[in-house]
């Protein structure tokens, strides 16, 4: 089966889980060693965010396992503020992000605080959080020294924010990455746009209107990683990464650039690194799919999509077409319309003030994201009450008003 959910297996991971205080050296993460620098003296740093350095490396470990590593405001504040403080720092080569636990690198955000703030009109602090969350997925794509993610587990909305933008993408067998916003009556947001809109053919308009799952094969056809590493070998590669790094001028980030050969002088970068860990994928389900996908996923309106479905002899796509009509009208049309519009713009940067003024249309107007919240992760009734109900009763106008309005404050000043 291609179409894949991982929303009802997580059921409530979006939640903020407050953990206790108290820290072990056996939850610090992965290939842990008392050579390890921890560092303190970031303002206000999250107790959510392991933040250290080790032989060149600066690792940043989510450090939430409970709830799956779900972000909040001050572990987005933590995360800029290393990269700050390491950005010009010669001791910091490379930069590693990785999440505890085995079951997920990040599960997104807290969108129940999102729907309190929403409830209780405090719109200034839901516009916030967005513009300090897409500062960092931008800043992650930009940065000036070699970026590596481990997107090890459910890597899912804000998750795929962290991970999808960084120089060195790395998947492993436990990987599953979603964009599950239409779920909730909302629209992909973190540059997931800017990913979908790249994807093969119809790939994009598939994921962002179903928000399936992709295993680590998915994620790196369409675009979303880059290698897959067994989970079991991540230990080895970070180990490498910090007894081998290059100086920063000696590595590219360029994903399109051929990696300097093995045999070459002096110490071995990121790029080749990964490259001795990495195993070729298996064929994607996705690059299977396509002749469905790009047949059905190219009609001009979320209507014709289902249309189009129905008349695929493929049971995937029935399955699709079943799934399209249980999910927000309003979503699904406004989604759809991102990714095309986000195919045509020219940067990252863009792609995130579009959907910076998207999710604030949805915030402060649209009923569908409160309900969709409620009904998957406050009630759990999985049964919402959406606000058009059907896909012919979403105004005409509903687009333009959505890709034309404009938030306050602005997301780049």
């Amino acid at each position: 089966m291609v179409f894949r959910s991982i929303l009802p297996e997580t059921r409530g991971i979006l939640t903020i889980v407050r953990r206790a205080a108290t820290r072990t050296e056996a939850g610090a993460g992965r290939g842990e060693r008392g050579s390890v620098a921890i560092v303190t003296d970031l303002p206000e740093p999250s107790a959510d965010v392991l933040v250290r350095a080790s032989r060149g490396v600066g690792r940043l470990t989510l450090d939430r396992p409970r709830a799956l590593n779900a972000l909040d405001i001050g572990m987005i504040r933590t995360l800029s503020a290393a990269l700050d403080a390491w950005q010009h720092d010669p001791g910091i080569e490379v930069v590693l992000l990785d999440g505890a636990g085995e079951r997920g690198f990040c599960a997104g955000g807290d969108v129940r605080a999102l729907r309190e703030q929403v409830l209780s009109g405090d719109a200034p602090a839901a516009a916030r959080f967005f513009r300090e969350e897409y500062a960092l997925n931008a800043r992650i794509a930009e940065y000036p020294k070699p970026f590596v993610v481990f997107a090890d587990g459910i890597t899912m909305g804000g998750g795929v924010g962290l991970a999808g933008h960084a120089a060195f993408r790395v998947v492993t067998e436990r990987s599953a990455l979603a964009m599950p916003e239409t779920r909730i009556g909302f629209t992909p947001d973190v540059g997931g746009t800017w990913l979908l809109g790249r994807a093969p053919g119809r790939v994009g308009e598939y994921l962002a209107l179903t928000g399936g799952t992709m295993d680590g094969a998915d994620a790196i056809y369409a675009g979303f990683a880059d290698h897959l590493v067994p989970s079991d070998r991540l230990d080895g590669l970070l180990d490498a990464l910090e007894s081998r790094a290059d100086p920063p001028h000696a590595l590219s980030t360029d994903r399109g650039r051929e990696p300097r050969s093995l045999g070459a002088r002096g110490p071995i970068g990121p790029a080749e690194l990964v490259l001795l860990f990495h195993e070729t994928p298996p064929p994607s389900a996705l690059g299977r799919a396509r002749p469905w996908i790009d047949d059905a996923f190219a009609a001009p309106t979320v209507s014709g999509i289902i249309d189009r479905l129905r008349v695929r002899p493929e049971p995937d796509a029935a399955d699709a077409a079943d799934l399209l009509v249980t999910l927000s009208p309003t979503a699904l049309t406004v989604a759809l319309a991102a990714v095309r519009r986000a195919r045509e713009l020219s940067d990252l940067r863009s792609v995130l003030a579009q959907e910076y003024g998207l999710v604030l249309w949805f915030a402060q107007t649209q009923p569908d994201l409160l309900e969709g919240i409620r009904a998957q992760l406050v009630d759990k009734d999985r049964s919402p009450r959406w606000q058009p109900a059907s896909l012919g009763e979403v105004p005409p106008n509903t687009v333009h008003e959505a890709l034309t309005f404009r938030p306050n404050p602005p997301l780049w000043d």
